[in-house]
């Protein structure tokens, strides 16, 4: 008998295995021999090489031999973010097509396996075309069990703002609750923001209604601070006091900025009245004004020419026992003397004389030009005297106002005498001027600027020089500029005496100024940390390192310190990347020959002292100048 016919195994695969010619190629997942499977026989194409993502480079698309493409200004932005890699494959499909959405580009976006919402928000954060940015953000939605997050919707808002389309960003709220996101107030503050900024009063209005009344999302006190400052600053007074009876409504508290936006805003509008009684309400509730608000008041006030509410604020500053200071003071004197009232202002300077307030040279010239308009020319030279006595120097506009004073009242002999004086003084008048133009300081300042873009900076400090020749002062700008030019050269002890002459000219000077006299002197203690802790607080003020500040690090050691804290505080400054290893070498060597300068003037010093350089000199020593 023949033996009996085993029935055949049944085979299960696993994964990967061998193709042959009656089995197709399996990739993973769990295959078995129960099965008859017909052969698939493709047609034959070219074979191409799989796309590899990580292989991918977007700026070589074309032959080997063949240029790279110029890169668009938007890939060129999008390189310096970093993007990721499948972001950067995104948006090199647009530029390839023209930024244009159609099959090619989608053919490219379907090569990727999944993008996700935050790939999205990734992509518009970079994207400037509006119409391909709407095609994408709705492209993604067709994946399976895709949704975005607030991540996307928020980029999609800021992509929709930058191309100007605001209104359809405003409509964003609506679309993230049909999709089962209802928005929050996050949300609603990026458009409300991107409003703020534009000066869009009215639509600020009209996405706060919607959040409050269509949404019935509350805001913060912030929130509703910056809602109220922003119709206010755009002229929608009534609209900014409905916001705040809603504020009310909402039983949220007060605060000092509440106060003050709703103050500003009456004060503008002319609303006195109104304006004190939320003043009282902020006395009452919260706290008396301090001297920087009461100074902003007054300056709204006299910008809008409103003098009798700007006395009426004065006259509650002292109720409030606020002292006024110099620039409360200023700002009331000289806009009372443009309105012609020069006869108030004239009471309130000799009220800030008496407390021993230091009066600026423009307080003195505006309330002489009004002098001489309302031909009281005794009190505009009683006004010159007490200039002079108080060490100041008239400017050419005083004596162009006196002298003009003078011609109209027919005293020519007094207004010539007073032209001889601007003579000696090294003034010419305006009207001198019809063919013979000299330079004035504003045309030194440009050319200082322009010198040291140069990197002239010798005839940068030349025009420096003639500024101060025409007894005038250069521009913070000029000073910035010109003392960063000489600290590039290792020129620090002249850069740091800038530095000085500008804090000593200049009634607000640079903080960066500021920051270098400081350091100089906490170098006193030859302690690094305490550097570095004054460096930090300068970068955290806003104010970035700069080549002075680092000038003023190496002023300070050398003078005050050593070498080695010097460079403590600079290799700090370069773990935190804040110096690169090229500026490092450069401020090391600027540190060095810097502290052999000082070291050698102590040396001629010393030997000045004992009498000792002429025996130097005779042998030929090369440490003194002949």
């Amino acid at each position: 008998m023949p033996p009996p016919q085993t029935p055949n195994k049944f085979y299960f695969f696993y994964g990967h295995r061998k193709p042959s010619q009656n089995r197709p190629t399996v990739r993973g997942g769990l295959f078995s021999n129960r099965q008859t499977l017909t052969p698939f026989k493709p047609k034959p194409t070219k074979q191409t090489n799989p796309f590899q993502i990580q292989n991918w480079d977007p700026h070589f698309f074309s032959q080997p031999n063949a240029s790279p493409p110029s890169p668009s200004p938007e890939a060129t932005f999008s390189a310096s973010l970093r993007l990721s890699p499948i972001a950067r494959f995104i948006i090199d499909a647009f530029r390839k097509n023209g930024y244009k959405w159609g099959p090619p580009v989608v053919t490219e976006l379907n090569k990727l396996r999944r993008v996700t919402p935050n790939l999205v928000a990734e992509v518009l954060k970079v994207q400037t075309n509006p119409t391909l940015a709407f095609k994408f953000f709705h492209w993604v939605e067709k994946q399976k069990g895709y949704h975005h997050n607030f991540a996307s919707f928020n980029a999609f808002a800021y992509c929709l703002n930058r191309a100007n389309h605001f209104r359809a960003a405003d409509q964003l709220p609506e679309l993230m609750d049909s999709q089962g996101k209802p928005p929050s107030e996050k949300q609603f503050e990026i458009l409300i923001r991107m409003h703020c900024d534009a000066g869009r009063g009215l639509r600020v209005y009209y996405v706060y209604d919607k959040m409050r009344n269509k949404f019935g999302v509350k805001p913060r006190v912030f929130l509703y601070n910056r809602i109220m400052d922003a119709l206010v600053k755009t002229g929608h007074l009534d609209l900014a006091l409905s916001v705040y009876s809603d504020f009310k409504e909402d039983g949220l508290v007060e605060e000092s900025v509440t106060f003050m936006v709703l103050i500003k805003g009456l004060c503008k509008a002319g609303k006195i009245d109104e304006m004190l009684e939320v003043l009282g309400r902020m006395r009452e509730k919260l706290c008396k004004p301090d001297v920087f608000a009461y100074t902003e008041l007054v300056r709204i006030m006299v910008g809008e020419g409103n003098l009798d509410g700007c006395l009426r604020v004065w006259e509650e500053m002292k109720r409030d026992r606020v002292e006024p200071d110099v620039m409360a003071y200023g700002t009331i004197i000289g806009g009372l003397a443009k309105v012609g009232r020069v006869l108030e202002g004239y009471e309130l300077f000799k009220e800030m004389k008496g407390k021993g307030h230091l009066i600026d040279r423009v307080i003195y010239g505006s309330l002489i030009e009004s002098f001489v308009v309302g031909n009281k020319m005794g009190l505009a030279f009683d006004l010159l005297k007490d200039l002079v006595s108080s060490g100041y120097r008239a400017d050419l506009g005083i004596y162009n106002n006196l002298i003009e004073g003078l011609c109209n009242l027919n005293k020519v002999e007094k207004a010539y005498k007073l032209f001889q004086v601007t003579i000696q003084e090294g003034l010419e008048p305006d009207f001198l001027s019809g063919s013979d133009l000299k330079p004035d300081s504003s045309t030194f300042n440009i050319a200082i600027l322009c010198l040291v873009d140069r990197g002239e900076i010798k005839e940068a400090c030349e025009c420096h020089n003639k500024i101060i020749e025409m007894s005038c002062i250069p521009s913070i700008a000029a000073y910035c500029c010109l003392a960063k030019g000489l600290c590039e050269i290792g020129e620090i002890d002249e850069a740091m005496m800038l530095v000085r002459d500008c804090l000593g000219n200049v009634t607000n000077g640079p903080m960066e100024f500021k920051y270098c006299l400081t350091v100089i002197h906490i170098c006193k203690s030859n302690d690094a940390e305490k550097v570095i802790d004054v460096l930090n607080e300068m970068m955290q003020q806003g104010c970035p390192l700069g080549s002075v500040v680092c000038s003023a690090i190496i002023s300070g050691m050398c003078k005050y310190g050593t070498i080695e804290e010097a460079r403590k505080v600079f290799s700090n400054l370069r773990e935190h990347k804040l110096l690169t290893e090229s500026d490092t070498i450069v401020y090391d060597e600027f540190l060095i020959d810097h502290m052999k300068k000082k070291t050698a003037d102590l040396v001629i010093s010393g030997l000045k002292f004992f009498g000792l350089e002429s025996k130097l000199k005779s042998k030929g020593c090369k440490l003194l100048p002949d």
